[in-house]
């Protein structure tokens, strides 16, 4: 594990586009699961403005969860990455490999999770990832794997329907087995109201076993923290 602390989400934003940019340049295939959420969209939008030229035909996008609303609802995790990164860059359509979040849940999962299997390479007999990105809510959910529902993590399933536990809203998500196969795994967690959790996750105390996001322990070895100076604390 690696912990790369910054100042704030913006400088968090710069560091880890100059380390996916890195990765893109040097694959001619490189296939990646995005995350939703505030800091993601700040990266996107710092690719979008200093990096719209790199070779994107490289890469494959993939989502690591879908609110199961319509692309172009507002809560959609792939509206907000058409709008702050996909409309903005020549990446050609067939690499964008949305879940389809207008369809049944449960049906959808099934799919995306067959997809995944004819589109990626395997390892350990499982679906990989050059990269899984990551956000942690101050709950310590990661991905749409909440506590509520963390068994979910080590379904035997590449994707799951996960319930929001306050508004109900069903999500499809990968499972433990899939992220945890992936190449490299990066968290982008910033905001002070993610502190309790990154320090109990990182001491590996006895409430950590409660956060799904402490469950993320790649094969590879190789996780990533980018957090800025309020998720970490002293």
């Amino acid at each position: 594990m690696e912990i790369r602390a910054y100042k704030d989400k913006q400088e968090v934003a710069r560091e880890f586009s100059e380390f996916l940019v890195e990765r893109i340049a040097s694959h001619k295939n490189y296939n990646v699961a995005l995350s939703g959420g505030s800091t993601p969209k700040i990266v996107f939008d710092y690719l979008a403005q200093h990096y719209a030229d790199i070779p994107w035909g490289n890469v494959h996008f993939y989502w690591g969860d879908e609110r199961c609303v319509s692309p172009t609802d507002a809560d959609s995790n792939y509206k907000m990455t058409l709008d702050h990164l996909l409309s903005k860059i020549s990446i050609p359509k067939e690499n964008i490999h949305r879940v389809l979040g207008e369809n049944d849940p449960e049906g959808e999962a099934k799919r995306y999770g067959q997809l995944l299997v004819e589109k990626l390479k395997t390892a350990n007999g499982i679906p990989q990832f050059d990269l899984v990105i990551l956000g942690m809510g101050s709950d310590g959910h990661t991905a749409s794997i909440f506590p509520h529902e963390i068994e979910l993590w080590d379904s035997e399933k590449n994707c799951v329907v996960a319930i929001h536990p306050d508004s109900g809203q069903r999500r499809v998500s990968l499972t433990g087995r899939v992220i945890n196969n992936a190449k490299e795994v990066a968290f982008l967690v910033t905001g002070a109201d993610k502190k309790e959790k990154v320090t109990s996750i990182l001491a590996k105390d006895g409430a950590s076993k409660n956060y799904p996001a402490s469950l993320v322990d790649p094969k590879s070895g190789k996780l990533y923290w980018f957090m800025d100076e309020a998720a970490k604390g002293a």
